[in-house]
């Protein structure tokens, strides 16, 4: 609820502080005080888009800040987590307007955009003006009331739950139906890939080892050339390197005790002997594994020339990667056969969920069908007690595919003078009517559906009397539940506020400027009079002051 609405430097109003009561608030005072300021200050913290000129003075900034009490109010703190924004006992929406024009919204005292101040706005309070389009003329509205009179929640709940799964299966089966289509289109070529990549029997890094391959028996003349003229020189030469190597040693192992550095150097040639007697040794081995083989170049440049044709034509670089391509080619030929047996499976599935979407739906609109008489006899009673004896509502129930709601399309029709000729509500009730259907409509459904703050501006245009009397009598039964906020000029309806707010203009020097209070027992009792018998009332219309105020 609207715990306090502070405004400053807005229009007519230089500073004024309003803290409504829980229950029902009545606003009066003169026309053109400036109850209507109020409520385009109010529409500044609900997110409307702000005129320049609103700056009493222009030399300071305009500031609308309202404080809320939200505990409880699921709808609210989920807002405030989706949009990151801090959650606190009071909720402070606040709106300045600079000097410049500029506007500027918070949350909480964070920075957020118009769009996030209105959303939340609307979750917070339900404004009600003359000629506004309301939400009760919203298909959703219209189905919210039905089915809060229905107490479909629950059945709802397991509805959408159902409906959501049937809506997925349904998209994921759609999704294999159009893979399958295309695994279809493409599984002939993919077929004769997969066949062309496993004729060739690839191994992993097959190509590059093949290329060395290749390379080495191209020049096995000249590697084997080089081998056996290393082989001769080590071993097989008038002088071998190795057999020199030897004699050198042995002509210095006979002196080795007589100079310090000589076994040191024996030492080395030894190793040195040994390692080119190994040396020689491979050489040799090698060279026996090495021969030129015409067959077996043929044979290789076959094998490259069919695989390099593979790597151009699927445009890849190594043997692995032909191999990763056969291995998605296979699963993807073996999706193609086994997405049969999952769009069986899922088509039996969707089909089982769309039976039970079904049969709930029908279950929801039996219900919805059993509410609406009742219902439209309630409003119509109603209408006629706010002063509206020849309107009617008739609620029309129209079958359609199965959506998030259920099966059927729900529409409000009015009769605003007993003609038998019901159409939508926007097209023929005018924006006190709307009000005072509106009213009777959310009196009904109070209890079941979780409304914020109602403030209803001037509901009763063009009533007086006893419909306003009952109009009153309605209010104070809905705000029982709810807080409401309302301007009024009936003496009626302000005789049963729980709080009483008075709108007045204050002259200081050649400034005029709005101001706003809240009456004690004795200035409502005047206050009241004085809509009844003028500004100087007398003692009956006192007396019938205080009897509306039930003192």
């Amino acid at each position: 609820m609207l715990q306090k609405l502070f405004i400053q430097n807005y229009v007519l109003i230089d500073s004024v502080t309003i803290e409504p009561n829980a229950h029902l608030n009545i606003i009066t005072g003169e026309t053109g005080a400036g109850k209507s300021i109020l409520m385009g200050a109010l529409n500044l913290i609900l997110g409307e888009r702000v005129d320049s000129n609103v700056l009493i003075n222009p030399d300071k900034k305009c500031v609308i800040e309202g404080s809320f009490i939200t505990e409880n109010n699921a709808a609210v703190s989920n807002f405030l987590k989706e949009n990151e924004l801090d959650i606190d006992t009071i909720l402070l929406l606040r709106r300045e307007i600079a000097p410049n024009g500029k506007s500027r919204a918070f949350i909480n005292d964070t920075p957020v955009s118009l769009q996030q101040l209105k959303a939340l706005g609307n979750l917070l309070v339900d404004l009600h003006q003359q000629f506004d389009t309301l939400d009760l003329a919203k298909a959703d509205f219209q189905r919210q009331v039905i089915d809060a009179l229905a107490q479909l929640n629950d059945t709802l709940k397991q509805y959408q739950s159902i409906y959501k799964s049937w809506q997925s299966n349904s998209q994921q089966l759609q999704q294999l139906q159009n893979q399958k289509e295309q695994f279809e289109k493409e599984a002939d070529y993919n077929r004769f890939l997969l066949e062309e990549l496993t004729a060739l029997q690839l191994i992993p890094n097959e190509l590059e080892n093949l290329d060395q391959e290749l390379k080495l028996l191209s020049n096995s003349e000249g590697i084997k050339a080089a081998l056996n003229g290393i082989v001769e020189l080590l071993m097989e030469s008038e002088q071998p390197i190795i057999q020199q190597l030897k004699q050198m040693m042995q002509q210095l192992q006979a002196y080795q005790n007589m100079h310090t550095d000589l076994p040191s150097i024996i030492e080395r040639l030894t190793a040195a002997h040994i390692e080119l007697k190994d040396i020689a040794n491979e050489v040799n081995r090698l060279n026996d594994h090495i021969s030129f083989d015409v067959n077996r170049i043929a044979e290789i440049e076959e094998r490259l020339a069919a695989g390099y044709k593979l790597l151009k034509k699927h445009n890849v670089s190594n043997t692995n990667a032909l191999l990763e391509l056969q291995e998605q080619l296979t699963h993807r030929l073996n999706e193609v056969l086994a997405i049969d047996d999952n769009i069986i499976a899922l088509q039996q599935k969707v089909h089982a969920q769309k039976n039970e979407v079904i049969a709930l739906a029908e279950k929801i609109s039996a219900a919805r069908k059993k509410a609406i008489p009742p219902f439209q006899q309630q409003v119509n009673n109603l209408l006629k007690q706010v002063g509206m004896p020849n309107a009617r509502i008739l609620v029309q129930l129209q079958p359609m595919q199965p959506g998030e709601f259920g099966a059927d399309e729900i529409e409000f029709l009015f009769d605003a003078n007993n003609t038998n000729k019901f159409e939508s509500l926007k097209k023929v009730a005018s924006g006190g009517e709307l009000s005072r259907l509106m009213l009777c409509i959310k009196s009904l459904v109070a209890q079941y559906i979780d409304l914020p703050t109602l403030i209803f501006d001037e509901i009763d245009t063009g009533i007086s009397g006893e419909a306003a009397k009952q109009v009153g009598i309605i209010m104070k039964q809905l705000a029982g539940k709810r807080q409401i906020i309302c301007i009024t000029h009936q003496p009626q309806m302000a005789g049963k506020a729980d709080a009483h707010f008075f709108v007045y203009k204050e002259t200081d020097k050649a400034t005029t400027k709005t101001q706003i209070r809240l009456l004690n027992k004795e200035e409502r009792i005047m206050a009241i009079a004085q809509m009844l018998g003028g500004e100087q009332p007398g003692a009956a219309a006192v007396q019938t002051a205080k009897e509306m105020m039930q003192v």
